[in-house]
């Protein structure tokens, strides 16, 4: 399957194109082998922020309908230095902008209020800070349009356990017809910042076909059938054994099995 891929249009050709990537850092080393998990962990592609390597922000929901977005840079590459930061207040009850105070770091330049305004509006979608409480919503680099009959489902990074981790509201669009702009919307605690960087994905995305899905009960022929896989399956593994140079035990039989599977399905 092709997916196309179009620059954030905001910020065309900045930012890490999205990737699959099947560890996660934070993960032990059993649960990096164990090719399931992996399997999960690189489903779809991890999408980053349209950032320079130099660049970085951060967003942080203050309590009350107010939000702090603050922009910084690395000119040098030894030290960050902030060139604004804006603070957003929504209106009483949470709906709709009420104010945004703008403090600059660097001398003021004609224009530049409105420019760091615009910069912001690059990385986050103010418009939707409050709905719901907390809520604030990350630009992707890349935008997405799937084969037809095909969704992208939006989410935070799966098999990611670094705490604390805000939450990640799932959406699901139509991208065949419909070019979504790529975010993801998290839900901050009072007191709670995320900051963001080239380096570091900001969320995950998946295509799934569009087909409804239908349920029925296994035979008693097809359940017999599935025990004998089963165990065929679960005795072969316990004598493929393997250790890994700290002494762990761990076996390879399933991604064997996956590999041949995939080759088997190439050659024909």
């Amino acid at each position: 399957m092709e997916v196309k891929l179009f620059p954030n249009p905001r910020r065309p050709g900045v930012g890490q194109r999205p990737k699959k990537e099947a560890q996660r850092p934070l993960l032990p080393q059993h649960a990096r082998l164990c090719p399931v998990l992996e399997a999960g962990s690189a489903m779809g592609a991890l999408v980053y922020p349209p950032l320079e390597k130099n660049e970085q922000f951060s967003i942080g929901y203050e309590g009350e309908g107010i939000y702090q977005f603050t922009y910084a840079v690395n000119p040098t590459g030894t030290q960050w230095e902030q060139v604004f930061a804006i603070t957003y207040r929504l209106a009483v009850g949470g709906i709709g902008m009420r104010k945004e105070d703008i403090q600059l770091f660097v001398p003021e330049t004609p224009g530049f209020r409105e420019t760091a305004q615009a910069i912001a509006r690059m990385f986050i979608v103010p418009d939707d800070m409050g709905t719901p409480t907390g809520g604030v919503t990350l630009r992707g680099a890349y935008n997405f349009q799937t084969p037809e009959g095909w969704d992208t489902v939006y989410s935070g990074i799966i098999n990611n356990i670094e705490r604390p981790i805000a939450p990640v509201l799932t959406i699901r669009v139509e991208t065949d017809w419909h070019m979504h702009d790529t975010e993801f919307r998290y839900v901050l605690s009072e007191g709670e910042t995320i900051s963001v960087s080239h380096s570091l994905p900001i969320g995950q995305v998946y295509f799934i076909p569009r087909e409804e899905v239908s349920f029925r009960d296994g035979t008693e022929a097809e359940a017999e059938a599935r025990l004998a896989t089963s165990k065929a399956f679960y005795d072969t593994k316990a004598t493929l054994k393997k250790k890994t140079p700290y002494g762990l035990e761990y076996s390879p039989h399933y991604q064997q099995l996956s590999r041949a599977q995939k080759k088997k399905n190439t050659d024909h």
